[in-house]
């Protein structure tokens, strides 16, 4: 695999699971919303934020990694760090929303 390659499935990866990440907690995030008195949906939506913090800071290290070294692709790895930076405010919000526990209709 040439360097060019292994960087552009990276890249695709990086994506994937940041759409993923988003998806998955958007789901338990609705399904909290749905039925907020099933503290199960609550206590998995806890390990899954901390599953997912975990994998996607590993992804954008590794990210950071490729945008050091390829020099020639720092634009293409910058975007993709956002990307995967992009769920942060969008996880502070779906827990605000949860911790204080405001009617999603009323907005």
């Amino acid at each position: 695999m040439t360097k060019k390659t292994y960087a552009t499935v990276t890249g695709k990866l990086s994506t994937q699971i940041a759409i993923a990440s988003f998806v998955i907690g958007t789901l338990v995030f609705l399904l909290h919303h749905l039925f907020p008195q099933e503290d199960i949906i609550f206590i998995l939506g806890f390990f899954y934020v901390l599953t997912a913090l975990f994998v996607n800071g590993v992804v954008v290290l590794n990210l950071i990694h490729h945008f050091i070294f390829f020099q020639n692709h720092r634009e293409y790895f910058g975007v993709k760090i956002l990307i995967v930076l992009a769920n942060i405010p969008i996880a502070a919000l779906f827990f605000y929303l949860t911790i204080h526990h405001i009617n999603l209709l009323n907005f």
